[in-house]
Order: structure tokens, then sequence, then C-alpha cells
């Protein structure tokens, strides 16, 4: 994360705006990236210079039977 960091203080200071505006700024696109997939919709989200992200709905229902597995029991 230090590198995270070294990018926010960066960007901060080009553009002189406040270290908490830029960390907002910097982690909106996670923030909405995480909204996206705990809404089910499981849609492959494209962030440009991250890469492609997406849920194995094989792994979701893995998780959702292992989860009602453990509420019967």
């Amino acid at each position: 994360m230090k590198d995270k960091k070294i990018i926010i203080q960066t960007l901060a200071t080009k553009y002189n705006l406040p270290l908490k505006k830029i960390e907002e700024i910097v982690n909106h696109q996670f923030k909405f990236v995480e909204k996206i997939i705990k809404e089910g919709k499981f849609d492959s989200i494209r962030l440009p210079y991250f890469g492609l992200f997406s849920v194995n709905p094989k792994r979701v229902k893995y998780l959702t039977d292992l989860k009602n597995k453990k509420t019967n029991d």
C-alpha cells in the first residue's frame, strides 16, 4: 500500500487538492466494482489500466450452497 500512498501524495501535490479528496477519488472505482458485485449482477467490469473484474458464477453457487448447508446444520 506504500505505492498507493505515494500516488495519492503525488496527485494531491500536482493538482493542489487535499489528500482526503484524492484518496476518495482513487478508491471510488474499487467501491463501484464492489457495489456491482454485491448486487449480484455479476457483470464484467473493465477498469482502464487495471483490467477486467468478474465473478465466476460457479464460485458463487458453491459459496451459496456452503452457506445454506451451514444454516441447515
